[in-house]
Parts: C-alpha cells; structure tokens; sequence
C-alpha cells in the first residue's frame, strides 16, 4: 500500500521536525515542511499532497486559516489544523475552510494516527461522494425525459435541460419556487388546475401518476400535453427527503393515436361505402330488368301497334336501362377494387385473338365514319397476363375512343414487346376531342369528367378502372392528348413471370 503524502506547516522548527519523524515513524511520507504561510501555498502546488498538517497559528502576515483556504482552492486536499490556543473569531474562521480534523497541542502519536486516517478516510469517501453526484447529475441531465426535483417543502431544487425546454424556465430561476409555479397543470377536460403530483407525494409518501388529458402550462402560456410519475425521495429512516417527478411531451403520441383514430374511421367508411354500393346496386339491379324486360316485350310484341314516335320511346328506355346498369357494373368493380378483392391471376394469353374479339365486340358500336385499325407483330405468341384486367383495360379504352371522337375517323389499336420480351404495351389512339392539359392530371379520378365530355353521356368510371387493373397487374399508363387533335393512351405490362416476380419484390 502506497503511504500518504503529507506537508507539515509549523513555524516552530523543532515542533516541525518533531511531528515530520512521528509521521515518518508511522509509515508515512513527509514530502516537505513550510514555516509561513506563502512557503505552505507554493510548497503544496510542487509536492501535491495527500493532506496538509496546518498550525492555525503563523508567525507573519498570514496566518494558517488563510493558507488552507488558498490552498483549498487551489487543489482538492484534505487539511488537519494543529492548534494549541486560539480566539473565538480565528476557530470561526477555521471552521469556515472545512478542515477534515483538529489536533490538539500537546499530542501523542496515536493521536496524530487518529487525525491522519480520519482525515484521509472521510476526504476519500467525500471525493467518491462528489463523482457520483456528478455521475448523477450527468445522466439526469442526458436524460430525454424531464426530471425535476424538489426538497420536503415542494421547492424545486433541479432542473435537467429537458425539464428547462418543456417548462420554459431555467432551473437557476427555477430553483426554490414552488414546483406547481413551476410545472404549472391543467386538466384539458374542464381547463381547471389539476391535482399537483407533488403535492400527492409529499401526501401520501406514494408514487402518483397524472390523469390522462393532463397539460403542462409552460412559462409563455403555450400548451403541452404531458404524461409523469412523480416518486418520493426518501430518507434512510422514516419520511421523505423531496419528490422527484419524470415527466415528457405527449404530442406526437396524442398526434399518432388521432392518426390512428382517424385511420380506423376511414377504414370504418370505406366498409360502409362498399356495403352501401353493394345494396344499392343490388336494389337497382331487380327494377332495371323488370323495366328492361317490359321494354324488349313492348319492342316485340307491339310492332304493329305503335307508330315511330312511340318506338323511339322504347328505345329510349332500353338504352337507359342499359346505361343505368353500366353504371352499376361499374360502381361494384369499383368498389371491389377499392376493397381489394379484385383477383389477379396471370396465365399464357393469346393476345392477338383477345384483341380480335374485343375489336369485333366494340365494332358494334362503330358509325360509319368510324374505322378500326389493328395492328400487332407478325408472329403470334402467347403473353403472360391477366385476361379479365387485359379486357377491362382494353374494353374502357376503346369504349372511350369511340365515344368521344363523335366526327368519326381512325380508332388505332397495336401491341409491341420490349427487346428483352418482359413487357408488352398496348396503344389505344383516336382522333377526337383530345384532353386539355389542365385537367389530364385528373382523368384517372373516380366520376371525373372532362369539360369538353358533358354532352356525351358517361359515368367517369372507366379510367378509374383502367387505372385501378394497370396498377393490380403491376403496370405503368401514359397518355398524350390534344384538344382537337385526339388521344393516345399507352398502357405498358410486364408480361412473363420473371417480370411479374421482379415488380412485385419476389425472388
């Protein structure tokens, strides 16, 4: 074990020396002896000490009580003070540097054992004491959560930079008031002061936890949503000591759980709407096929009895029959799109005959200024796709290029690969009406119709559709269009598995 290192501060040389080889005899080391006070000072900054043997009493113009203290702020050392006879005030003064133990003229050396140890010992224990209260003090205030403290009284005490940012108050300002001044509460429910957690502990001596909806009124009357515990400090006999309280910004919680809230009731509605679709269309559905059959009926049976007018009545009725339950098709496709439950199953597709077949269903509606043109690659080869969307694409596109080009003209349909062969894209052009600009970023929404459109009868579903089964099969659609000139939309499909795997992330 390493032996302490000791100065001795006495202006009798003998009494130095005496004190120097009791010290030596008892295994501890003299490193140096100073007869005034200046020679102590600068002697303890050369040799660093372990302790200093300090005679309150020294000849000249400072005396040991003023020597210790400046040694004391100069470098952290415990100091003994040897003295034979003092008055009150120069005890007083002593008093005031802390020294760590008192020797009393005339001593043995079992006396100045004691002295030394004790000495020793509790500047060691009160040296571990300090680091760990600023071992504390360092994590306290590194905490993300607000920590204050109070004493007994409920007067704050500390403050960690958390706690300062959330109150608005710095913990030097902060320190001895109030802690409800301070960590001022409100219930958000009744906008009254709430229950002070504080107060609770310093009560009941228990743990106390806010009510929810509690908020922190911070120092410039903004207000913040907190949650906290507060917990008692407490002594090592009987009762508390002071209250700490943890406390943190719910804002971003409070802001989640309403998303989630929020999310919930969107989800809620969305069933709502579905199922409300879903019954509508049913209850549409039985009227519209009476009225239908009795119209078809009426066109049969009474060909002799009604004149031209009454017929274009008829067909007035079946043609809004059949727009009517168009709509609804179309409302439940959209609805089951939106609900997810529109099935994606690819299989080898002839797409050149099922190009063929949707053309001669479409030519149904073709004028006489109207013409079809097909085009597609001299080979025919089979193509990895989902039939029912392909057709859904391929029916609204052409439906579309139809009805809005009512001049007539050229109504183009082609299909091409890419060079590698993972992806098809299909093009639909016409030359009718065309999209503005403007209002081309809304043509996928659902019910959207053009300016240009509002004569020509239409639900605004179809590219809803189109758009909903290009991003079900995992594809891309790009349109360019004129006003006056017409539209071209280009609708591109992976078209193998490999490709299919690749866009939707599996191995």
């Amino acid at each position: 074990m390493v032996s302490a290192k000791i100065l001795v501060v006495e202006d009798e040389v003998i009494v130095a020396r005496t004190i120097a080889n009791q010290l030596m005899q008892l295994g501890y080391t003299v490193v140096d002896t100073a007869s005034s006070g200046a020679a102590a000072i600068d002697k303890a900054n050369r040799t660093q000490p372990d302790l200093v043997l300090m005679d309150v009493v020294l000849k000249g113009e400072m005396d040991g009580v003023t020597a210790a203290s400046q040694i004391c702020s100069q470098q952290d050392v415990p100091i003994v003070f040897l003295t034979a006879y003092a008055d009150e005030n120069t005890l007083q003064r002593a008093k005031n540097t802390l020294p760590l133990g008192y020797v009393v003229k005339p001593f043995s050396p079992g006396e100045l054992r004691v002295a030394v140890e004790l000495a020793l010992f509790k500047h060691q224990v009160e040296r571990d004491l300090r680091a760990n209260r600023a071992y504390l003090a360092t994590l306290l205030r590194s905490m993300h959560d607000a920590v204050m403290a109070t004493d007994e009284q409920g007067l704050v005490t500390f403050m960690n930079p958390a706690a300062e940012a959330l109150t608005g108050w710095r913990e030097t300002e902060a320190f001895g008031k109030d802690a409800a001044e301070v960590l001022c509460l409100v219930d958000e429910v009744t906008d009254l002061p709430a229950e002070h957690p504080v107060a609770q502990v310093l009560k009941t001596q228990e743990v106390a936890l806010l009510k929810e909806f509690t908020a922190l009124v911070k120092r410039n009357g903004d207000r913040v949503p907190i949650g906290d515990s507060a917990s008692p400090l407490q002594r090592k006999l009987e009762g508390i000591s002071g209250v700490v309280v943890v406390f943190w910004d719910m804002s971003a919680y409070r802001q989640s759980e309403l998303l989630q809230k929020a999310l919930e009731k969107e989800q809620e509605l969305n069933q709502l709407k579905s199922q409300f679709v879903s019954t509508v269309s049913h209850e549409f559905r039985n009227p519209l096929a009476v009225i239908r059959t009795a119209a078809e009926l009426l066109d049969l049976r009474g060909a002799g009895l009604f004149d031209e007018k009454m017929k274009s009545y008829v067909q007035r009725i079946k043609s809004s029959v059949q727009q009517m339950n168009q709509l609804m098709e179309d409302v439940l496709l959209m609805g089951r799109v939106e609900a997810g439950r529109l099935d994606f199953t690819p299989a080898l597709v002839n797409l050149q005959q099922v190009c063929q077949d949707l053309l001669e269903e479409c030519s149904l509606q073709l004028t006489d200024a109207h013409e079809l043109v097909f085009t597609h690659p001299d080979h025919a080869s089979e193509s990895w796709l989902d039939e029912n969307l392909l057709r859904l694409i391929l029916v609204n596109l052409l439906n579309n290029a139809i009805k809005y080009s009512p001049a007539g003209g050229n109504i183009h349909l082609d299909y091409s690969y890419s060079e590698d062969g993972q992806t098809v894209s299909l093009r639909v052009e016409d030359q009718g009406l065309g999209i503005s600009q403007s209002e081309q970023t809304q043509l996928f929404d659902s019910f959207f119709r053009a300016s240009n459109t509002q004569s020509i009868q239409g639900t605004g579903l179809g590219l809803a559709i189109v758009k909903r089964c290009v991003e079900i099969h995992q594809g891309q659609i790009d349109l360019i269009s004129e006003v006056g000139v017409g539209t071209t939309f280009t609708v591109s499909l992976p078209c193998t598995p490999q490709a299919l795997r690749a866009d939707r992330g599996e191995a």
